[in-house]
């Protein structure tokens, strides 16, 4: 409950309510608060920014801040003389009752001496509605303005430290952490600043000038009134406190679910290719069931919260106006000076809990803008914006590592380089090879001197690194890694990154030498194609292609080419390796590679071990020396050969050498990083996970990719039909006693406004009369608090009862509907991850606003409306239809600085959104962005987003000050006018003095409860936006439906496979076959290989044999039956699939291999099944064993063990039918040995269909289909294939080593 809805006496509420705090500032996450934080800025710091015009701005707001606070305090003294007038006047008490007051006897007094003052009194609430309508205007305007200027200098200055922080800095602060900064902690900074400041300001003189005043008029009353204060004070607090434990718990729990549905929606097609709905089902479940028995336990505390409030509040009011009567009756007060006293002790009273969110807020901005200056003002060791340290005229080359110690900053305990030597001379190509984990990128990220070394130096032509000038270093320096980064602008501006002052011709002759000017020209837009979000609309040659043409536009002297081919197949390889044949002419080149066929004609290849060379020489040096190098060729060769047993497990391999070498979360594989558990590279994992599965539709995967980082965006892109009223109401009937029960106390809480104006204008009888029934009045305030106690415990339990059990059931039906889905729905760049689990989060929560508790809410306003316009017809019919025409205004007011303050809010966050993109996409590529040195430039890019907002922002300062200064003023212009027409009336003798206040305050205070009702209550087409959405998926029935029982249920499979005829597109790219009338048999215990260039169509052929989809034309036959008249579930169970990357689940590796069966297998099943898959005795190592919690999406554990567990996962089904796709493409050689054996084991006695691109793992298959643009090319054993001399005999080629 908020303070305005304590606030029912004179204030509309509106001032505070509207000030929007978001929810995730009021509750501090909990990660942060283990954090170890600077020491908040002083008032100092937190304006440091601020420039002589800001501090002008500043003061001037800080003055009318002041006087808009005083304001409230003032019009009681106004308003207790013109009461003592009413009582004195016609209809009222003779003088001599109060001998204190100034006023003279009514005898004395004529009507039209009490006109005059009624007129008199009419004209100070105007002057007063004016001074606020000005200083409201000036207090939001000038400290707003002030406000986002400082923000504007702030993000830039933040954003221009980041870009210049040296690598190592950036290994320990992650880029989700650093744009979260920029993004929450600016927006902290931004609400401690601005409006929120200028609350606190004018609520601190509101509470002064209150207790001022009360203490001036009547010193022993205020006293009285403060007697409940502590009590109030004390409540509160200690409620208020477990309710945001509540609300975090709540928060933290609901967090672990929504963790349960991302994890499933991002990796949903691994649940469909094992059945694993119903468990997922279960285990998101479990997560709800804790968040909505904490949910009703809140709304219990938050009813008992609001409760007691209300009773304190109303028993404040019972003691103040019993006390005010016995005062009067001594003649110590007036009955003006009581009402003056209780109304500034209570605007006092309520100033202080008005102002603690906006005190909350300033103590949030001095937090976060501690964290934000640290940054600010940290200086980098490696500055690579400086201007110091030598600029030779050229570069020669020679580069020469000398007893070089390096650990990384992460991990200062591994030494990754060890008295390392490295000598390359100038226009020399040298080649650095070896296991994971050696040092390899190691050396190539110490050439770009993204790190200094621990101990040693690096020379490059006779000068130290650390004597050069870092940006003239890296300028001198190309770049092309494995996964390499483009950003969100067209080609021609991709490459010209690599050098601003190219020309057009120059960027056509560098794509030219790196073979990428053919695919450009074929682009519709040619060089203007844009290449999405890290060149997502690109292939992965492609990508290379332009990232070689980057890095020859700079001209560089020095080339570093890290793993940049080892991702693609045979055939983008051959082309990608031509251009670097290209590239690397008369430079010094260094290159790293997996795939040791690209090294061979180094001029030096360097065998790195545990950080030492171990080895170096020519490729036919080192194969004659039978060393490390000959066993790492020996095992990629296309020649059978015996390999050596090795007892050395590569999954304890721990190293950090190569963590954050392409760090970026990129949705394709880092090879390096998949051979060791690696807990700095969680990010680049749980993107990597699910790539391969579907290169067959490059550009809608990649397409969705993008589309999931846009949950909301996407959610309302998507069109759909508002639903009817009845349709979200039948999703609550389960609740509905509740529902009823909560209506019920709704109806009698609408009646305390109207009740309490009663009561009012009786207690001013009560001082016309002496004093007489004014313990029996007061005592009425108190029951009135009673009945609101039990309203609002009523109304806060059931209709939290009902919403929480109806968010649970609808979020459980959502994502059961979600799991029915066939892959083509997660096709559809609308359904995204991020859009669907913000659906689950938000949406299936937004519809209870609109059952319970907005029935509740309409009652009791209606209610509310009823009794107060019956109670002022009955009591003064004219009167009451003047102030009815003031409360539209009224209620105008407070909507349009609702609306104001909301819509600057969304707008705010609309605009940042361009800037925001700018800035993620930079921190997260901030190597590509070093290493480029193009760090201004994107500087320089940012700001340049933000100088719209800017503008915007000031200019809508100006509208929200004006709507503030409006909302404030009208509530003293509406006094004004209402007590004048009253005191009209009472001078016609047509109404009594009390019935003026029974008839103003029914209808006054009556519409502002409906105002702030409406402005609580959220926004209803939000609600109906999110029951439309969410109903359409209730009511979508995929084609494919895993739910349906229909269907032949096979007893069991003998394997057999056939597709005949079969043409496919995918649903949202229809006008592009991907298999064009394809035939083919696989005989029951086959091993088939199928072979072919990136995009040819065989990922497709797996998917539609799990049936992910249905063919446009042709069949699919399993043993002679077509697919489609199989029983679905009962057809995958069947079939089981280990992928490049496989996905598994965030739960105990037991959990894992058991994935998707119906029943629970025995210990020893598990067990016997990661004994076939060379797994078991790495678990046995584990602290936990099988009870080891892999991490989501497998984290924390490296490639090899994951594809082993995977491979487990597959065999504890029992299989007729196996599908392996690129199952050890990602892996090192080390790592490919033992999942190969695991391959092997698994094969036997199945029908295996294997995808590969690295050709000696399919050689022994019996047979191999070569794929080219959707149709079979050619056919037959490894040994047919390369006699034909064909495509497939191309494209072993391309792989074989040189004969030696």
């Amino acid at each position: 409950m908020s303070s305005e809805e304590k606030e029912p006496l004179l204030t509309s509420g509106d001032h505070t309510a509207y000030s929007y705090v978001p929810e995730k500032e009021k509750e501090p996450e909990g990660d942060e608060k283990e954090k170890k934080q600077p020491k908040p800025a002083s008032f100092g710091q937190l304006f440091r920014y601020a420039t002589c015009l800001d501090n002008f701005l500043i003061l001037i707001g800080s003055l009318f801040s002041l006087a808009t606070g005083a304001g409230w305090p003032v019009m009681s003294i106004i308003f207790g003389e013109l009461t003592d007038t009413f009582v004195s006047g016609p209809g009222g008490q003779n003088q001599s009752s109060f001998p204190n007051a100034s006023l003279p006897s009514p005898n004395n007094t004529d009507i039209e001496s009490f006109d005059d003052r009624m007129t008199r009194f009419a004209y100070y609430y105007l002057y007063l509605a004016a001074g606020v309508l000005v200083a409201g205007y000036f207090q939001i305007s000038c400290w707003t303005t002030a406000c986002e200027r400082q923000v504007h200098k702030i993000r830039k200055e933040f954003f221009r430290s980041i870009v210049r922080q040296e690598i190592g800095w950036f290994d320990e602060h992650q880029s989700g952490e650093l744009t979260a900064r920029l993004a929450d902690d600016l927006n902290k900074v931004k609400e401690g600043i601005g409006d929120k400041f200028s609350f606190l300001l004018q609520y601190t003189a509101q509470f002064i000038s209150g207790f001022a005043i009360g203490f001036w008029k009547g010193w022993k009353m205020t006293l009285v009134m403060m007697s409940l204060s502590p009590l109030l004070a004390i409540c509160a607090g200690f409620f208020s406190k477990l309710i945001r434990s509540f609300t975090t718990r709540e928060q933290e729990q609901y967090a672990a679910a929504g963790s349960v549905a991302e994890e499933v929606l991002s990796c949903v097609r691994t649940v469909i290719s094992f059945n694993g709905q119903n468990q997922e089902l279960k285990r998101y479940e479990k997560s709800l069931e804790e968040s909505k028995a904490t949910g009703i336990k809140k709304s219990l505390l938050t009813g008992v919260l609001i409760g007691t409030t209300f009773l304190i509040m109303f028993s404040t009011y019972a003691l103040a106006f019993w006390y005010g009567s016995e005062q009067v009756k001594e003649g110590s007060l007036t009955a003006g000076e009581v009402l003056t006293v209780f109304f500034c002790v209570m605007i006092g009273s309520f100033s202080l809990g008005n102002a603690a969110p906006h005190l909350g807020a300033l103590a949030a901005a001095k937090g976060a803008a501690a964290v934000l200056f640290e940054i600010i003002d940290n200086k980098p060791t490696i500055d690579a914006t400086s201007d110091r340290g030598q600029r030779p005229p050229s570069v020669g080359g020679d580069i020469t590592f000398k007893g070089v110690n390096f650990s990384y900053p992460t991990r200062k305990d591994v030494q990754v380089l060890t008295d390392f030597n490295l000598s390359i001379s100038k226009g020399q190509t040298v080649a650095l090879v070896g296991s994971s984990g050696c040092g390899k990128s190691t050396v190539v990220n110490l050439i770009q001197r993204f790190y200094d070394p621990s101990h040693g130096k690096i020379v490059l032509d006779g000068v130290e690194l650390t004597e050069l000038n870092v940006n003239w270093l890296r300028q001198n320096i190309g770049v092309v890694s494995q996964e390499p980064i483009l950003f969100g602008c067209s080609i021609s501006e991709n490459i010209r990154l690599g050098n601003p002052e190219v020309t057009d011709d120059e960027i056509t002759q560098a794509a030219k030498a790196a073979n990428a000017h053919d695919f450009i020209s074929k682009l519709p837009q040619k060089y203007n194609t844009l290449v999405g979000e890290r060149g997502a609309q690109l292939s992965g040659g492609q990508k290379q292609r332009v990232a070689i043409a980057r890095a020859l536009v700079r001209n560089p002297r020095i080339l570093l080419l890290d793993e940049a081919t080892s991702a693609l197949d045979s055939e983008s390889e051959k082309i990608v390796q031509s251009a670097l044949d290209k590239a690397r002419l008369g430079r010094t080149t260094v290159v790293i590679a997996h795939r040791l066929s690209t090294v061979q004609n180094a001029d030096v290849i360097y065998v790195m071990d545990k950080g030492e060379i171990i080895e170096y020489g020519t490729h036919k040096d080192l194969m004659e020396k039978n060393g490390l190098y000959h066993q790492l060729v020996v095992a990629q060769t296309l020649v059978e050969e015996q390999q050596e047993d090795q007892d050395e497990d590569e999954d304890d391999n721990v190293n950090v050498e190569d963590v954050d070498v392409v760090g970026n979360g990129d949705v394709k594989s880092v090879t390096r990083q998949r051979s060791r558990v690696s807990e700095s590279s969680d990010k680049g994992m749980a993107g990597k996970s699910y790539k391969r599965q579907f290169s067959k539709q490059l550009s809608i995967q990649e397409q969705s990719e993008k589309d999931k980082e846009k949950g909301k965006e996407e959610e309302e892109e998507e069109e759909v039909e508002n639903p009817k009223y009845f349709r979200i109401l039948r999703e609550n009937l389960p609740e509905c006693p509740f529902i009823l029960m909560g209506c019920c106390g709704s109806l009698i809480n609408g009646c305390t406004m109207p009740a309490f104006a009663i009561f009012f204008g009786e207690m001013i009888k009560v001082f016309i009369d002496d004093g007489s029934d004014n313990v029996l009045w007061s005592m009425m305030f108190l029951a009135l608090g009673g009945a609101n106690f039990l309203c609002q415990l009523i109304m806060n339990v059931c209709f939290g009862q009902s919403g929480e059990r109806m968010t649970m059931r609808l979020r459980l039906k959502v994502f059961r509907a979600y799991l029915r889905q066939d892959a083509g729905y997660f096709d559809d760049p609308k359904h995204g991850t991020g859009a669907l689990t913000t659906r689950l989060a938000t949406d299936a929560s937004m519809l209870k606003n609109a059952t319970g508790i907005r029935i509740g809410t309409v009652l009791s306003s209606i209610c509310s409306l009823i009794a107060a316009l019956v109670i002022a017809f009955i009591y003064g019919w004219k009167l009451a239809l003047v102030v009815l025409g003031g409360v539209p205004i009224l209620m105008i007011s407070s909507s349009l600085q609702v609306k104001v303050v909301m819509g600057k809010h969304k707008e705010d966050q609309a605009k940042m959104e361009d800037a925001g993109k700018v800035a993620s996409e930079t921190i997260e590529n901030i190597r590509t962005v070093q290493s480029l040195t193009r760090e201004y430039h994107f500087y320089i890019k940012y700001s340049d987003h933000l100088k719209g907002p800017l503008r915007s922002n000031v200019k809508q300062a100006q509208l929200y000050g004006l709507a503030y200064g409006f909302s404030q003023s009208v509530i003293f212009a509406m006094y004004g006018g209402a007590f004048r027409f009253g005191a009209w009336q009472v001078s016609l003798g047509e109404m009594e003095p009390e019935n003026v206040y029974k008839v103003f305050f029914a209808i006054a205070f009556t519409g502002i409860t409906i105002g702030q009702a409406s402005s609580f209550l959220p926004d209803y087409s939000k609600a109906k936006h999110a029951a439309a959405l969410i109903f359409k998926v209730l009511d979508t029935v995929p084609p494919i439906d895993i739910y349906s029982q229909k269907g032949t249920y096979l007893e069991r499979v003998v394997g057999s496979i056939t597709f005949r005829n079969v043409t496919f597109c995918y649903p949202f790219r229809p006008e592009v076959q991907v298999t064009k009338n394809m035939s083919f048999n696989v005989e029951s215990g086959q091993t088939v290989a199928l072979v072919g260039p990136s995009g040819c169509g065989k990922s497709t052929i797996i998917s539609l044999l799990q049936r992910f989809y249905d063919p446009n034309s042709g069949e699919i036959l399993i043993d002679g039956q077509n697919i489609k008249d199989l029983h679905l579930a009962r057809l995958r169970s069947f079939l089981a699939v280990v992928s490049q990357e496989p996905i598994l689940f965030d739960c105990s590796i037991r959990d894992n291999i058991a994935y998707g069966l119906e029943t629970t297998p025995g210990m020893d099943e598990v067990i016997q099944c990661a004994r076939m898959a060379n797994v078991h005795e790495f678990i046995a190592n584990l602290p936990m064993g099988y009870d080891t919690v892999v991490g989501e999406k497998g984290t924390q554990l490296s490639g090899g063990q994951k594809q082993r567990v995977a491979i487990a996962r597959a065999l504890i089904r029992n299989p007729r039918i196996l599908l392996l796709d690129e199952a050890t493409s990602a892996l090192d050689s080390e790592s490919e040995k033992l999942v190969q054996t695991a391959l092997d084991n698994a094969q036997e006695g199945r029908t295996c269909i294997i995808i590969a691109h690295r050709l000696s793992t399919i050689q022994n298959c019996d047979v191999i289909f070569v794929i080219d643009n959707g149709e079979i090319v050619e056919s037959g054993t490894h040994q047919n294939l390369i006699a034909k001399k064909g495509v497939y005999s191309s494209l072993v080629a391309a792989q074989q080593f040189t004969k030696l």
